[in-house]
């Protein structure tokens, strides 16, 4: 017996050999690994970087110069003298009212959003009226419109209200329901059960108790995942803002950034504090898709297999 459990101890502890035919696709994941890693690092390589040190060393891999001073211009911790000794502009950047603002949008539009997007794929699951999928289809469609079509009249109609440089009218196109998020709700929604919902059906519930009490609290998981990617769009929106917010007051950051890069010292781009200005409004983003990036995946190949 103690033979046989060395021998069975022995061969679990064999080291995996690889075969000829798992050295390509590893290698070729390595790759895309690199490939896809290399842009972050060199953001961070030059954020570390002072932009005389950038143009004397380029091409090396390593920090030039290494200085954190980057980071203390894009938050606001060093003097006007300080920023232009180091190449930056010496202006002040309201990084923290960018932040604030992008938060504010973000959070009002994602909750929004996966509300009514709820509501509308319930409606186009559950209910049964005429034309549902015809109108479900026509509604689908509208994914293939650019939204440069749409952004001329949206800007019309703010303007016309009264809401340019608001924050009303930032969120105001972004409140109601998308495509996407309608799409992604609808198919988990067919793929639950509908026993229980009927068993409330005969106990006298409407569809409005059915929403809230019952669809709602089992579909936690994928309204999750819908909130973290429309947070992660909308984190990243830009031309909308920039059509809209033109004050500091309700500028968001990723316009904040090209404020950042146009006051170029001396006709030459801040390029350290701009890499470092990048990481820091990427790193709330990149944080959320590193702790959810596992749920998000394994959400959309559910939804997107039933």
């Amino acid at each position: 017996m103690s033979e046989t459990r060395a021998l069975v101890t022995g061969s679990r502890r064999r080291p995996r050999r690889f075969s000829p035919r798992q050295i390509v696709p590893w290698t070729l994941l390595v790759l895309a690994i690199a490939v896809s890693v290399l842009p972050f690092y060199w953001v961070l390589r030059t954020a570390l970087s002072t932009n005389g040190a950038l143009a004397a060393n380029s091409a090396s891999l390593l920090p030039a110069d290494f200085n954190v001073g980057s980071f203390l211009r894009v938050f606001g911790l060093q003097s006007p003298a300080e920023a232009l000794a180091e190449g930056g502009s010496g202006a002040s950047i309201n990084f923290w009212i960018y932040l604030r603002n992008s938060a504010i949008f973000a959070t009002v539009t994602t909750a929004s959003a996966v509300f009514f997007s709820s509501m509308a794929a319930y409606a186009f699951s559950r209910l049964r009226w005429r034309g549902r999928d015809k109108v479900f289809g026509l509604f689908l469609a509208t994914v293939l419109v650019p939204p440069i079509f749409t952004a001329l009249p949206n800007f019309l109609l703010v303007r016309n209200l009264g809401l340019l440089n608001t924050m009303t009218g930032l969120v105001l196109p972004f409140l109601f329901m998308t495509p996407f998020a309608i799409f992604f709700m609808r198919q988990f929604f067919l793929s639950m059960s509908r026993e229980v919902e009927e068993a409330a059906m005969l106990d006298g519930a409407r569809h409005w108790r059915i929403f809230f009490q019952i669809v709602l609290p089992n579909a936690a998981a994928p309204l999750a995942t819908l909130a973290l990617l429309t947070f992660m769009t909308q984190w990243n929106e830009y031309f909308w803002p920039l059509l809209v917010a033109s004050d500091d007051s309700t500028r968001v950051l990723t316009v904040g950034l090209g404020v950042f890069k146009s006051q170029s010292p001396q006709g030459a781009p801040d390029w350290s504090g701009l890499m470092a200005a990048t990481l820091v409004s990427a790193l709330p983003v990149l944080i959320l898709f590193a702790i959810f990036g596992k749920r998000i995946v394994n959400s959309i190949g559910f939804n997107g297999t039933k």
